[in-house]
Protein backbone atom coordinates (compact mmCIF):
# COMPACT_ATOMS: atom_id res chain seq x y z
CA UNK A 1 0.00 0.00 0.00
CA UNK A 2 1.23 3.33 -1.01
CA UNK A 3 1.62 6.84 1.49
CA UNK A 4 -0.37 9.43 0.09
CA UNK A 5 0.92 12.36 -0.44
CA UNK A 6 -0.09 15.53 1.57
CA UNK A 7 1.30 18.50 -0.24
CA UNK A 8 0.25 21.67 1.76
CA UNK A 9 -1.75 24.91 0.72
CA UNK A 10 0.47 27.34 -0.86
CA UNK A 11 0.00 30.18 1.40
CA UNK A 12 -1.21 33.63 -0.62
CA UNK A 13 1.85 35.75 -0.89
CA UNK A 14 1.93 38.91 1.38
CA UNK A 15 1.17 41.34 -1.32
CA UNK A 16 -1.62 40.07 -2.70
CA UNK A 17 -2.84 40.60 1.63
CA UNK A 18 -1.63 44.29 1.77
CA UNK A 19 -3.20 45.99 -1.36
CA UNK A 20 -6.28 44.67 -0.07
CA UNK A 21 -5.65 46.97 2.99
CA UNK A 22 -4.48 49.29 1.01
CA UNK A 23 -7.69 49.03 -1.15
CA UNK A 24 -9.47 49.51 1.92
CA UNK A 25 -7.95 52.35 3.47
CA UNK A 26 -8.33 54.45 0.31
CA UNK A 27 -12.10 53.32 0.63
CA UNK A 28 -12.21 54.71 3.94
CA UNK A 29 -10.24 58.15 3.56
CA UNK A 30 -13.00 58.79 0.12
CA UNK A 31 -15.52 58.31 2.34
CA UNK A 32 -13.88 60.70 5.50
CA UNK A 33 -13.37 62.95 2.82
CA UNK A 34 -16.62 63.06 1.15
CA UNK A 35 -18.21 63.86 4.86
CA UNK A 36 -15.81 66.61 5.17
CA UNK A 37 -16.67 68.32 1.93
CA UNK A 38 -20.24 68.01 2.64
CA UNK A 39 -19.77 69.09 6.16
CA UNK A 40 -17.90 72.19 5.01
CA UNK A 41 -20.68 72.88 2.30
CA UNK A 42 -23.55 73.23 4.82
CA UNK A 43 -21.34 74.89 7.55
CA UNK A 44 -22.50 78.92 7.86
CA UNK A 45 -20.86 81.57 9.86
CA UNK A 46 -22.10 84.98 11.62
CA UNK A 47 -21.11 87.77 9.66
CA UNK A 48 -22.18 91.56 9.28
CA UNK A 49 -24.47 93.15 6.77
CA UNK A 50 -24.81 96.32 5.20
CA UNK A 51 -29.20 97.15 6.36
CA UNK A 52 -28.96 100.22 4.25
CA UNK A 53 -26.63 102.01 1.87
CA UNK A 54 -23.44 103.52 4.00
CA UNK A 55 -22.01 106.09 1.79
CA UNK A 56 -17.71 106.28 1.89
CA UNK A 57 -16.29 108.65 5.26
CA UNK A 58 -19.82 107.66 6.94
CA UNK A 59 -19.28 106.62 10.45
CA UNK A 60 -20.69 102.98 10.67
CA UNK A 61 -22.54 102.28 13.88
CA UNK A 62 -24.45 98.89 14.78
CA UNK A 63 -28.17 100.33 13.90
CA UNK A 64 -26.28 100.15 10.35
CA UNK A 65 -25.65 96.76 10.41
CA UNK A 66 -27.26 92.91 10.57
CA UNK A 67 -26.27 89.37 11.57
CA UNK A 68 -26.71 86.76 8.95
CA UNK A 69 -25.73 83.28 8.15
CA UNK A 70 -23.31 83.22 5.38
CA UNK A 71 -20.92 80.33 4.23
CA UNK A 72 -17.80 82.05 3.55
CA UNK A 73 -15.32 78.91 4.11
CA UNK A 74 -11.80 80.37 4.25
CA UNK A 75 -12.71 83.82 3.60
CA UNK A 76 -15.15 84.40 6.39
CA UNK A 77 -12.14 85.81 8.99
CA UNK A 78 -12.01 88.68 6.19
CA UNK A 79 -15.72 89.73 6.99
CA UNK A 80 -16.64 91.58 9.73
CA UNK A 81 -18.46 89.14 12.51
CA UNK A 82 -20.54 90.54 15.78
CA UNK A 83 -17.71 90.21 17.79
CA UNK A 84 -15.47 92.10 16.04
CA UNK A 85 -17.53 95.59 15.80
CA UNK A 86 -15.75 98.21 16.84
CA UNK A 87 -16.57 102.10 17.59
CA UNK A 88 -15.29 105.05 15.89
CA UNK A 89 -15.06 103.33 12.47
CA UNK A 90 -16.52 105.29 9.16
CA UNK A 91 -17.04 103.26 5.84
CA UNK A 92 -13.81 103.42 3.97
CA UNK A 93 -15.46 102.91 0.44
CA UNK A 94 -19.73 102.92 -0.43
CA UNK A 95 -21.13 99.69 0.78
CA UNK A 96 -24.55 99.11 -0.59
CA UNK A 97 -27.85 97.71 1.35
CA UNK A 98 -27.55 93.89 1.98
CA UNK A 99 -23.66 93.88 1.20
CA UNK A 100 -22.07 91.61 3.35
CA UNK A 101 -18.90 93.66 5.26
CA UNK A 102 -15.28 92.79 4.78
CA UNK A 103 -12.75 94.32 7.15
CA UNK A 104 -10.99 96.11 4.08
CA UNK A 105 -14.20 98.41 4.33
CA UNK A 106 -14.06 100.12 7.63
CA UNK A 107 -11.43 102.40 8.38
CA UNK A 108 -10.49 104.25 11.54
CA UNK A 109 -12.40 107.97 11.87
CA UNK A 110 -9.69 109.71 13.20
CA UNK A 111 -7.09 108.38 10.02
CA UNK A 112 -10.44 109.23 7.56
CA UNK A 113 -9.42 111.49 4.54
CA UNK A 114 -12.84 112.65 3.94
CA UNK A 115 -15.78 114.81 4.83
CA UNK A 116 -19.16 115.81 4.25
CA UNK A 117 -20.39 119.54 2.79
CA UNK A 118 -23.57 120.61 2.14
CA UNK A 119 -23.99 122.85 -0.47
CA UNK A 120 -27.05 123.97 -3.14
CA UNK A 121 -27.12 122.04 -6.70
CA UNK A 122 -28.18 125.67 -8.96
CA UNK A 123 -29.34 122.79 -11.39
CA UNK A 124 -31.21 120.62 -9.77
CA UNK A 125 -30.71 117.20 -8.68
CA UNK A 126 -31.11 114.52 -11.27
CA UNK A 127 -33.49 111.61 -10.12
CA UNK A 128 -31.21 108.84 -10.78
CA UNK A 129 -29.21 110.65 -8.15
CA UNK A 130 -29.37 108.87 -4.40
CA UNK A 131 -27.11 108.22 -1.71
CA UNK A 132 -23.58 106.77 -2.65
CA UNK A 133 -23.86 108.21 -6.18
CA UNK A 134 -20.12 109.58 -7.54
CA UNK A 135 -21.14 112.92 -8.97
CA UNK A 136 -18.35 115.91 -10.30
CA UNK A 137 -19.25 118.90 -8.47
CA UNK A 138 -18.62 121.92 -11.14
CA UNK A 139 -18.16 125.55 -10.32
CA UNK A 140 -19.30 128.35 -12.49
CA UNK A 141 -18.06 132.01 -10.87
CA UNK A 142 -20.59 134.87 -10.10
CA UNK A 143 -20.45 136.98 -13.11
CA UNK A 144 -17.85 140.35 -12.62
CA UNK A 145 -19.07 144.04 -12.39
CA UNK A 146 -18.24 143.80 -16.53
CA UNK A 147 -21.06 140.97 -16.33
CA UNK A 148 -18.47 138.78 -17.49
CA UNK A 149 -19.10 135.06 -16.18
CA UNK A 150 -16.28 133.05 -15.96
CA UNK A 151 -16.01 129.66 -17.65
CA UNK A 152 -17.92 126.23 -15.68
CA UNK A 153 -15.05 124.10 -14.18
CA UNK A 154 -14.63 120.94 -11.96
CA UNK A 155 -14.71 121.96 -8.63
CA UNK A 156 -14.43 118.25 -6.97
CA UNK A 157 -14.48 115.34 -9.44
CA UNK A 158 -15.03 112.44 -7.32
CA UNK A 159 -18.01 113.30 -4.76
CA UNK A 160 -20.02 111.04 -3.30
CA UNK A 161 -23.59 112.24 -2.55
CA UNK A 162 -24.74 111.27 1.34
CA UNK A 163 -28.16 112.27 1.38
CA UNK A 164 -30.59 115.01 0.12
CA UNK A 165 -31.43 117.77 2.44
CA UNK A 166 -33.69 120.33 2.64
CA UNK A 167 -33.55 124.04 1.63
CA UNK A 168 -32.43 125.63 4.66
CA UNK A 169 -29.81 123.41 5.47
CA UNK A 170 -27.68 124.60 2.65
CA UNK A 171 -24.83 126.96 2.84
CA UNK A 172 -25.18 128.56 -0.77
CA UNK A 173 -28.74 129.91 -2.06
CA UNK A 174 -30.25 127.47 -4.35
CA UNK A 175 -33.41 125.15 -4.98
CA UNK A 176 -31.79 121.87 -3.80
CA UNK A 177 -29.25 120.95 -1.01
CA UNK A 178 -26.89 117.97 -1.27
CA UNK A 179 -24.71 116.57 1.26
CA UNK A 180 -21.33 115.19 -0.38
CA UNK A 181 -18.27 113.47 0.61
CA UNK A 182 -15.03 115.09 0.10
CA UNK A 183 -11.44 114.79 0.52
CA UNK A 184 -10.75 116.99 3.29
CA UNK A 185 -7.92 118.70 1.19
CA UNK A 186 -11.18 120.44 -1.32
CA UNK A 187 -12.88 121.70 1.89
CA UNK A 188 -10.80 125.45 1.59
CA UNK A 189 -11.67 125.31 -2.40
CA UNK A 190 -15.27 124.25 -1.64
CA UNK A 191 -15.81 127.01 0.73
CA UNK A 192 -14.19 129.62 -1.02
CA UNK A 193 -16.50 129.28 -4.15
CA UNK A 194 -19.73 129.07 -1.73
CA UNK A 195 -18.37 132.35 0.04
CA UNK A 196 -17.60 133.99 -3.55
CA UNK A 197 -20.74 133.82 -4.47
CA UNK A 198 -20.42 131.09 -7.50
CA UNK A 199 -23.21 128.62 -8.67
CA UNK A 200 -22.24 124.78 -7.91
CA UNK A 201 -24.08 122.05 -9.21
CA UNK A 202 -23.63 118.41 -9.13
CA UNK A 203 -23.23 116.10 -12.13
CA UNK A 204 -23.00 112.55 -12.16
CA UNK A 205 -19.99 110.53 -13.26
CA UNK A 206 -20.36 109.38 -16.69
CA UNK A 207 -23.16 111.92 -17.33
CA UNK A 208 -22.76 113.28 -20.98
CA UNK A 209 -21.90 117.35 -20.09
Amino acid sequence: MSRMSIHPRPRRAFWVDLRFVIGLALIAASIAGVGLVVSSAGATSPVLQASRTIVQGEVVTADDLRVVEANLGPLVDDYLSPASVQEGVVAARTLDEGELVPHSALADADASRTTTVVIASSTGVPRDVVPGTVVELWETPEATEDGVVGAPRVLVGDAIVHSLVADDSVLAGGHTGVEIVIERSAVTDVLAAIAAGAQLAIVPVGTDR
